[in-house]
């Protein structure tokens, strides 16, 4: 807060007092900014391959993440099936000593989610690292951010807009830093409205692609939100039809050939793929491999009007404290219950998507409200918004195909800031300046003291597999770890029993210890392989030979 009130003083005296030389400094950055925004490929190449060129000179102070949560390691099992070659595993005879988190055994050993993330990092894994997938996801998405705003706003603005959007998700964010995902759906959203913007201006073909890739990309990465997020979009693609079919105009009528049949075409090509992929996964095209997943484990409502389902029995005490007890104390059904997570909500978007310098757009944001050219993308951020607000669990990139609306609406209350003040003291361009620089300066300390994300844990779990895996990575031969977990000693959050598509053909296994004729049947099936045990002791990594429980 300090640091934002003296940037803020500091500009407001500065262009109060010394108005010419303000204008001088920050008139040529501008102008710079200006000639790169009138020239659409360059702007492109420069976001896309700037955020690359420096999130890649970050290394040293922000590796290459390691992933820590359930659903990232469910991410990376489905990038390394598709890295095999194939959608879904068999199911593995040994399956419950290898049972883990958001994963599906049967019909098929597979991750839960949908598969857009997925083929992101198994494009990563392909050239070298699943990571590489989450660099040009994030490099992909402020382009096309800008890409999106160019059909809505005036260029210069729509640079900004994408310029914003890399400094706030492609380098300090768990957008970038993990494998949870974001950035692909904010692509799917970006491509939707850019391009149908576009497509009322002049119709044409290569739009109406964009137009399906993007549902398509929705469809496959964030479903509930990007149905939301198409309703209002629909509506409005549908009365430019029916206004097509009513004019008289030479250049009227539906454009059949040049719009619809081509985006027929990609979205029977989406739903004949998802119905495809989901009977390979679950064996019904009608059934999702999430909805199998809750089906099977969860017992915790998903909606805030919905009650918990009856306790389950699982085959693990993991999966006991996690499902029977964490998920089901996170939300109760109560006025308190919804205010306690829409408040967790409202903080995990607000550090995500913005930062304090942002508060010095609000004069500018009922002007922006108003902005009736705009009053569709608005009315599109609403709905998806109070979607998100309607379930119960709280992560940001739940919101991600609205990204580019959020940063749309920054930019658009910056823009109308700006106009605010006098003849003699432009007070409102001297905050809009502020923003933009405070939010230059806020990541560049971030990446300095090595912050991956405001929210540290969504990028910064527990490192001790990561330990295990390098020293076996060292020792010659085939290896099982046997983990133990001792109550309370690990966070439920921090599971290390994670594996990828090919289980037999891995050099490093993860098992759970369970008892002992499970244990045993594990042993004899692994027989060639060194087996290990990896536990706990007051909260620190215990590694070594395995050697049985004590009560055995």
């Amino acid at each position: 807060m300090i640091l934002v009130a003296a940037v803020a003083l500091f500009l407001l005296l500065a262009h109060a007092l010394a108005p010419r030389a303000m204008e001088r400094f920050f008139g040529f950055l501008e102008s710079i900014f200006a000639r790169i925004s009138h020239r659409p490929t360059f702007a492109l190449a420069f976001l896309f391959f700037g955020i690359i060129a420096v999130r890649i000179a970050l290394l040293s102070l922000l590796p290459v993440p390691s992933p820590g949560i359930h659903d990232e390691f469910s991410y990376l099992l489905m990038g390394d099936t598709f890295a095999h070659g194939r959608l879904a595993n068999p199911t593995h005879p040994m399956w419950l000593s290898f049972e883990t988190f958001h994963v599906n055994w049967f019909p098929t050993y597979s991750s839960m989610y949908p598969p857009a993330q997925g083929a992101v990092l198994a494009l990563g894994q392909l050239l070298g690292l699943p990571w590489i997938g989450v660099l040009l996801s994030a490099a992909a998405m402020c382009a096309a951010t800008y890409w999106m705003l160019c059909a809505w706003i005036p260029a210069r603005w729509a640079f900004l807009g994408g310029s914003l959007a890399a400094l706030k998700l492609g380098l300090t964010s768990y957008w970038t830093n993990s494998y949870w995902g974001g950035a692909v759906a904010a692509i799917g959203g970006a491509l939707v409205l850019g391009a149908l913007a576009r497509i009322f201006k002049r119709a044409n073909l290569p739009d109406a692609v964009l137009l399906g890739v993007g549902i398509a990309i929705l469809a496959n990465s964030r479903p509930y939100e990007g149905l939301v997020f198409c309703l209002p979009v629909t509506f409005l693609f549908l009365r430019w039809l029916w206004q097509k079919s009513k004019s008289k105009s030479a250049s009227g009528g539906i454009p059949w050939i040049k719009v619809v049949a081509p985006l027929g075409v990609m979205l029977l090509l989406t739903v004949t793929f998802m119905g495809y992929y989901n009977w390979r996964l679950t064996g019904n095209a009608l059934l999702f491999p999430h909805t199998l997943n809750v089906k099977t484990y969860h017992t915790a409502p998903m909606f805030l009007w919905q009650t918990a389902k009856p306790e389950k029995q699982y085959n693990n005490d993991r999966f006991e404290e996690f499902y029977n007890g964490w998920e089901r104390e996170e939300y109760t059904r109560s006025w308190r219950g919804v205010h306690d997570v829409s408040f967790v909500k409202t903080e995990r978007l607000a550090l995500t998507f913005f930062w304090l310098g942002a508060l010095f757009a609000i004069p500018g944001l009922p002007f922006a409200l108003r902005d009736r050219k705009l009053q569709a993308l608005w009315f599109t951020l609403a709905l998806v918004l109070i979607a998100v607000y309607l379930i119960v669990w709280s992560n940001a990139h739940y919101a991600a195909p609205v990204t580019c609306l959020l940063f749309a609406l920054l930019v658009q209350s910056l823009r109308h800031l700006r106009t605010m003040g006098t003849m003699r003291f432009a007070w409102g361009k001297a905050l809009a300046r502020a923003s933009v620089l405070l939010l230059f300066v806020s990541t560049a300390i971030a990446a300095a003291h090595k912050e991956c994300d405001p929210l540290y844990w969504t990028c910064t779990g527990d490192q001790s597999r990561t330990l295990v895996l390098q020293k076996l990575q060292a020792e010659p031969g085939r290896h099982l770890v046997m983990v133990r977990y001792n109550n309370d000693d690990l966070s439920i959050h921090d599971e290390w029993v994670f594996n990828g598509a090919d289980i037999d053909g891995a050099k490093i296994l993860w098992a759970r210890e369970l008892d002992k004729t499970q244990n045993e049947k594990l042993f004899h099936y692994f027989k060639g392989r060194k087996i290990w045990l990896a536990t706990t002791e007051d909260g620190h990594l215990v590694f070594g030979p395995y050697e049985p429980p004590k009560d055995e």
